[in-house]
């Protein structure tokens, strides 16, 4: 007699999800300069290492930035880097793009072609939680 084993699918949990959100707000807000210029890159310094921010693009209530961790040894590893919406309204921060995933999707099917966990969205953004905490207690902001 075979039994049949039946997996329950995957429901994300909005709640985690939004307080990881604001989570990345709180940090991001340590060190993201009111006066940024768009396309004008600086780098925030820890006794951890560097991450290169750019704003790519400002607007009322959000802005788009760019974050990547910067590795001295940049020939052997892929930078990490992410694109993450701001919404300063409601106190938010989220991936948009990460690596070579250019529009991430609530829930993905699992197993699927590119390897992606079922909760890749929630897997992104606590991947950028824990790059944030190197700019936490920045040394110092400067210009690139």
């Amino acid at each position: 007699m075979s039994q049949q084993v039946t997996k329950n699918k995957y429901q994300p949990n909005v709640s985690a999800f939004l307080a990881l959100c604001g989570r990345n707000y709180a940090l991001i807000l340590k060190w993201l300069p009111e006066d940024g210029e768009i396309n004008e890159p600086w780098t925030v310094k820890d006794q951890f290492g560097l991450l290169d921010i750019t704003i790519i693009e400002n607007t009322k209530y959000t802005q788009l930035i760019e974050i990547k961790r910067h590795f001295p040894l940049g020939d052997f590893l892929a930078t990490p880097k992410a694109c993450v919406r701001v919404y300063h309204d409601a106190q938010l921060a989220e991936v948009l793009t990460s690596q070579q995933i250019y529009r991430l999707k609530a829930v993905y099917d699992y197993p699927n072609v590119h390897m992606h966990q079922t909760d890749e969205k929630y897997q992104v953004n606590a991947f950028l939680e824990e790059l944030l905490k190197i700019g936490c207690r920045p040394q110092h902001l400067c210009s690139t």
